[in-house]
């Protein structure tokens, strides 16, 4: 699994440039330049990030350990993000989606159990939500729409859940403890895949639907917020093959590929039901990136290292883990 920095940009580290693929590009064209580089330090020897999420009225960024559940702030204009939420806070050992919304809240993905919602000036627990029933369950990430309602995707059951704003508040007043409602099931729509494998991973709101994506089949879905239609978005130039994040400013659409060391960048049509790939990059120096914000004309990726070590194959990781620059994409 739109928003500005008002305060100076992070600090850089040398940046490693390589050449990016472009789709379509005339002969004559030259071919634009996309450069890799640090853009803050994450604190400790086995985080293992995966999620990041970026504060609209601050320009703060949020980033999630995959195995702690610690949650990290990088503040611009710092090269070492601080602990803002230490490892097992409320019982939570693992932290994945991340979003923070206009109201001052921090929504934090346990994929475990559900989401916790904390106060983001005074760190508190607002409200968790728990996942219903007790069939296998992985809750991945999130999108948080206009009226303030939140979609999180869960990977095992092929589902989008939802939490609306008075959901929250009735949550919140009532001790905080809730379960997660289905709003869309998209187990009857997507690929058939094998049993176990993951699905429904990153997901970004437009103005009038939901865009998630199926890392096993490679497909991306459209789902209308009025008619609550369901479709699968035509893909034009590639696929979506181990999407994990995604990013939607305007019409651009961007897509963390995972096991590949892939960026993607895709010209979204107005209506959401088609994409065309206009460029992809791809390279080892972004440690199998699990998702990305635009800033600045730049995109942040995070930089997992799951697979040194981490849930997809033993090692040993490069320290400190990292929030990469990507530039021209």
């Amino acid at each position: 699994m739109s928003r500005s920095i008002q305060r100076r940009s992070f600090l850089t580290a040398a940046a490693v440039t390589v050449t990016a693929a472009v789709v379509g590009a005339p002969p004559a064209t030259a071919t634009p330049r996309t450069s890799v580089s640090t853009a803050f330090e994450l604190p400790g020897d086995r985080v293992y990030p995966e999620g990041i999420a970026a504060d609209p009225r601050t320009g703060d960024l949020y980033v999630g350990s995959y195995a702690t559940g610690a949650v990290y702030r990088a503040v611009p204009g710092r090269r070492t993000a601080e602990v803002f939420l230490p490892a097992g806070a409320d019982g939570r050992t693992t932290a994945n989606g991340l979003k923070a919304d206009r109201a001052g809240r921090l929504w934090v993905i346990d994929s475990t159990s559900g989401v916790d919602v904390y106060d983001v000036r005074t760190r508190a627990l607002l409200a968790r939500f728990d996942v219903p029933g007790d069939a296998p369950h992985l809750v991945n990430d999130l999108a948080i729409t206009a009226d303030g309602s939140a979609y999180l995707t869960d990977s095992l059951r092929g589902v989008v859940y939802r939490v609306t704003p008075a959901e929250l508040t009735r949550a919140t007043a009532r001790g905080g403890r809730a379960v997660l409602s289905t709003a869309y099931d998209l187990s009857g729509v997507v690929a058939p895949h094998p049993s176990g494998a993951f699905t429904l991973n990153g997901i970004v709101a437009a103005d009038r639907f939901l865009l998630t994506v199926d890392m096993t089949g490679g497909g991306l879905y459209r789902i209308d917020l009025a008619t609550a239609d369901v479709r699968q978005v035509t893909l034009s130039g590639g696929d979506l093959v181990n999407g994990d994040g995604l990013e939607l400013v305007g019409g651009t659409l961007w897509a963390a590929l995972n096991r590949t060391n892939t960026i993607t960048r895709w010209r979204l049509s107005a209506d959401g039901t088609s994409a065309r790939l206009e460029r992809s990059f791809t390279d080892t120096a972004l440690q199998i990136p699990t998702t990305l914000v635009r800033r600045n004309g730049r995109t942040l990726v995070v930089r997992s290292q799951f697979d040194k070590g981490g849930p997809m194959g033993p090692g040993t990781p490069e320290t400190p883990f990292t929030v990469a620059w990507v530039h021209g994409i």
